[in-house]
């Protein structure tokens, strides 16, 4: 992985203990605490991002005196592809409490044996040319809804900056995303290995819409 690739469980730190969780196949099928977990990991993820946004400095003035802090010069416009990841957006949400928001309807549709198409349904986009565009997906497993989703989300203008987020991607997905969105720098809380034929992330979590919302 190159420079554009920031994983935040490089190092040991509590989000090991949210990942477990999320993992677990016990503790996920706690709907609740799955969702919330989802959140946990969406407000890291943002924490890491601020870091590469432009802030400017501003007065603000306290009971016992005046001083300068760096606040952000825009908010950015979070997308999400609908319906996994809902919970991971309202984590974003959560940091960046005045950004605007858009929202993408993708999903697979199996045809013979292991193969499959994305379909990209529905958009709903606030202009987003010139902006900071974080783009959050729970899993990225082959990459190719996400590859597509930003084909639509691009109809809308083009970023100024694109920031990926995800909470468990596979190498392979990653390298696909680095060859059809070089621009992009992609936060991560977790990679793995293995994909199967089916395109499924190994060991991965299972299907995080289902786990938040029930089965489809």
């Amino acid at each position: 992985m190159d420079g554009k690739v920031t994983l935040l469980s490089r190092e040991n730190s509590y989000l090991n203990h949210i990942l477990h969780e999320l993992r677990d196949e016990v503790i996920q099928q706690d709907r609740l605490r799955f969702r919330n977990n989802l959140e946990k990991i969406g407000e890291l993820l943002a924490y890491e991002i601020s870091k590469s946004l432009a802030y400017s400095p501003r007065e603000v003035t306290t009971p016992l005196g005046t001083l300068d802090i760096d606040l952000l010069v825009d908010q950015p416009v979070i997308v999400s592809i609908l319906r996994a990841g809902i919970p991971l957006h309202d984590g974003f949400l959560r940091m960046f409490d005045k950004a605007d928001n858009g929202f993408i309807a993708a999903y697979r549709h199996h045809t013979k044996g292991n193969d499959f198409v994305v379909k990209v349904e529905y958009q709903a986009m606030p202009q987003i040319g010139g902006r900071d565009v974080i783009f959050v997906d729970p899993m990225i497993a082959t990459g190719r809804s996400l590859e597509l989703s930003y084909q639509q989300l691009i109809q809308f203008g083009e970023p100024a900056n694109l920031f990926i987020a995800g909470v468990i991607a596979s190498e392979e997905g990653i390298e696909y995303i680095q060859r059809k969105i070089p621009q992009a720098r992609i936060y991560l809380a977790a990679i793995d290995k293995e994909l199967t034929a089916k395109g499924y992330i190994v060991p991965g979590l299972g299907d995080a819409g289902d786990l938040a919302f029930g089965p489809k």
